[in-house]
């Protein structure tokens, strides 16, 4: 546990002093915000104020940016530039590396969550969370599933060029049709119909289902630990050193 522990930390100081990685965790997501409520904090059509909907999206954004195109991109390059090789000598295993990986990158993941929140009450009177312990849950099952993909991607990718223009290549659809950018009641039927078969839409409606105060749903919450446990084996079956 302890070396688990040291090797979460080594990774998140690399992440932090990597300006691109920083910039798209922390400070991407507050731009986004800005941009999308700099016309007014206006209601969607289901009644719903903008910025009650946008907050919660935008942490999923947040998730997908680490989980998707940040750590795949590391993860490959690691192996690009044979520091795996060295990590095979000692007591890691494939499970540890993983789990370092994760939680290093959910940690920004974490502060650029925290930054949205902050700037969503300070700027524009957010409401609290109807729900905070569905929050929480659901916003750790996104981690889990989108990260566990990423780590697949990472697995399979050539290298870490190839990892990023793939986990770019999934995430920018993901976010615009999942709803974790365009509000899902400003979307066309056909628009959401594409977009719940994506594995970020669980993410973005179980958020903003516990921060409205409107349930878990069992089902949305259960793709995602299925979501999870696919990518995550597939991972370890494909992990090479």
């Amino acid at each position: 546990m302890r070396a688990l522990k040291n090797v979460i930390a080594v990774e998140l100081m690399l992440g932090l002093r990597d300006p691109m990685s920083a910039f798209f965790a922390l400070g991407f997501p507050l731009i986004m915000l800005w941009v999308k409520l700099r016309e007014g904090n206006k209601r969607l059509p289901g009644g719903a104020l903008l910025v009650d909907a946008t907050v919660p999206m935008l942490t999923v954004f947040v998730i997908g940016l680490a989980g998707l195109v940040v750590l795949p991109a590391t993860l490959a390059q690691y192996r690009e530039r044979r520091v795996l090789k060295r990590l095979r000598a000692t007591p890691a295993s494939p499970a540890m590396i993983f789990g370092a990986q994760w939680a290093a990158h959910m940690v920004l993941a974490v502060l650029g969550t925290v930054l949205i929140v902050g700037a969503g009450v300070l700027a524009y009177g957010l409401t609290a969370p109807a729900s905070l312990p569905l929050v929480i849950l659901a916003w750790l099952l996104g981690a889990l599933s989108l990260g566990a993909i990423g780590l697949l991607l990472g697995v399979l990718a050539p290298s870490g060029r190839a990892a990023t223009v793939i986990g770019l290549g999934l995430f920018f659809p993901m976010v615009f049709m999942s709803g974790a950018v365009i509000p899902r009641e400003s979307m066309s039927g056909s628009m959401r119909a594409i977009g719940d078969l994506t594995p970020m839409a669980p993410a973005v409606q179980a958020i903003r289902d516990g921060w409205a105060g409107n349930g878990a749903s069992a089902v949305t919450l259960g793709i995602m630990v299925a979501v999870f446990v696919v990518a995550g084996v597939a991972a370890v079956r494909a992990f090479r050193w």
